[in-house]
C-alpha cells in the first residue's frame, strides 16, 4: 500500500513523542488520512473512526433531556468530540486533553475537526489529566468547582489493562471509579472505548460501582490491515434519583 507522507507537528513530551502527519494512500484513490503517533505507539486514524463515533453515539443513546453536560476525556483528531455535540439534547461539553500539542492542533486548524470544533461555542477544551481530575474535589471544572455532568466518555488508555501510563492505574479500580460516579448525576453514563475485546473482570467492577453495566463489541473494516477489526466500549449507567 504506497503512501506519501508529510509530518505536520512534531513534538516531546513527557509520555514521548507526539507526532501528527498527513499521508496520501494512493491504492485507496489518493485518500487524504492523518494519524497520531505517540513514542512508540500507534493513537489513532481518521482513516477509520466508527468507534470514537460509537462511544458518544452508545453513551448518549436514550438521554433524550435537554440541557445535558458532558465530558469528553482525550480530545484526539476529534471525532467523540463532534459526535457528542451533534446530539441535540447536548448543552455543553468539557474536553479534557493532557497534551497542549493535541488541543494547539484543533485550535490552528491542522486537523480537519477542529475549525468545527473551536466555533461550537459549547464546547471548551481543558487542559489537564483527566485522571488527576477525577480524582480531585474540584472535579472536571475549575470554573465551577464540584460540578456534574450528565455523561463521560472516555477515549485515552488502549485498554484499562493496558495503559499510556502506569499512573492511570488506579482509575479502573473501584475506588477510581467511585470517585469518577461522584462527578456524574443519578441516572447519568460512563462510557469507556477499550482496544481489548470484552473484560470480565473490569466489568464486574464496573457492575460493583454503578446501577448496571452494558458492554458493546463495535466492528469495523481496516483498510490499512485489509480484514475486519472490533474495539469494545463499556457504558455503565448510575441509578436515578
Amino acid at each position: 500500500m504506497s503512501a506519501d507522507f508529510t509530518e505536520l507537528d512534531y513534538r516531546e513530551t513527557p509520555l514521548g513523542e507526539l507526532i501528527l502527519r498527513r499521508r496520501r494512500i494512493r491504492s485507496l484513490g489518493g485518500l487524504e488520512v492523518y494519524e497520531v503517533k505517540l513514542g512508540a505507539a500507534f493513537l489513532m486514524s481518521s482513516l477509520f473512526h466508527e468507534v470514537e463515533v460509537a462511544l458518544a453515539n452508545l453513551g448518549l443513546a436514550g438521554m433524550e433531556a435537554q440541557g445535558l453536560d458532558v465530558v469528553v476525556g482525550g480530545l484526539g483528531l476529534g471525532y467523540t468530540a463532534v459526535a457528542t455535540l451533534e446530539h441535540p439534547g447536548v448543552r455543553s461539553l468539557i474536553v479534557v486533553e493532557a497534551l497542549e500539542g493535541v488541543v494547539e492542533w484543533h485550535r490552528q486548524g491542522l486537523v480537519p475537526l477542529g475549525p468545527q470544533l473551536t466555533a461550537d461555542p459549547r464546547c471548551r477544551f481543558v487542559l489537564g489529566d483527566f485522571f488527576a481530575l477525577a480524582a480531585m474535589g474540584e472535579g472536571f471544572d475549575a470554573e465551577t468547582p464540584g460540578r456534574l455532568f450528565d455523561a463521560v466518555l472516555l477515549d485515552i488508555d488502549h485498554s484499562p489493562r493496558n495503559l499510556l501510563h502506569p499512573g492511570n492505574g488506579a482509575f479502573y479500580t473501584e475506588d477510581g471509579l467511585a470517585g469518577l460516579a461522584a462527578r456524574i448525576r443519578p441516572g447519568g453514563v460512563f462510557a469507556l472505548w477499550s482496544d481489548d475485546p470484552p473484560d470480565d473482570l473490569f466489568t464486574g467492577t464496573l457492575d460493583r460501582v454503578f446501577a448496571s453495566t452494558a458492554v458493546h463489541i463495535v466492528r469495523f473494516q481496516n483498510p490499512l490491515l485489509e480484514r475486519e477489526s472490533a474495539s469494545t466500549i463499556y457504558v455503565a449507567r448510575k441509578a436515578p434519583g
